[in-house]
């Protein structure tokens, strides 16, 4: 395979590759080529979205995926072309939903509604329009009750490349979510959100 258009390969498969984004393994697979020529390729690539102002993408690394994103600053004008997620209207109950998800994942609703204490049946909803929960699989046993944990758009938007990089709770929570280290990691939720409006 020619080398010397491998970053426009590289470019037209992240591009196809949407927001499921590319593992280094497929980038080696396709492109016929070893890891560390492919890190060279895609941080190469990389290197040319950042130094070009009148580029409108860059690639971005989440949950070991290399992915094309968008660039914050034309944020406004993709708000009107689409309505985007926005997380920043989370009601209380979506947000302890999400940060139950986060923590206890992969976790049915009938286990999040044993933590909250309430239905959750809403904000899971909520939850899964604004793309930051999904279905991942079914339960083990009778009813096999679908299974919730979060997306990439959850670890873009928190600005984690994987869900291992959330801040831990206190070691004196066991299996149960304590209401204050909970109201606390709310807290820390909104103040994370307000910092990115």
């Amino acid at each position: 395979m020619n080398s010397s258009n491998w970053k426009g390969i590289l470019e037209s498969l992240l591009f196809a590759a949407g927001d499921e984004g590319l593992s280094l393994k497929q980038v080696c697979s396709v492109l016929e080529i070893g890891d560390h020529e492919a890190i060279s390729v895609i941080e190469e690539l990389k290197s040319d979205y950042e130094k070009d102002p009148n580029r409108g993408i860059y690639i971005i690394e989440i949950a070991d995926t290399f992915q094309l994103v968008t660039k914050k600053s034309n944020a406004d004008y993709l708000k009107k072309l689409v309505e985007s997620p926005n997380v920043s209207f989370l009601s209380q109950a979506a947000l302890e939903t999400l940060a139950i998800v986060a923590y206890k994942q992969p976790i049915t609703r009938m286990e999040i509604e044993q933590i909250r204490g309430v239905k959750t049946e809403r904000p899971i909803q909520t939850l899964t329009s604004k793309g930051l929960v999904k279905e991942v699989g079914r339960a083990e046993g009778t009813g096999r009750a679908y299974l919730f944990g979060t997306t990439n758009e959850f670890l873009d938007y928190f600005g984690l490349k994987r869900i291992e990089e959330l801040p831990p709770l206190p070691e004196n929570i066991e299996d149960e979510f304590m209401q204050d280290e909970a109201d606390l990691f709310f807290e820390k939720f909104q103040e994370t959100m307000e910092l990115k409006e």
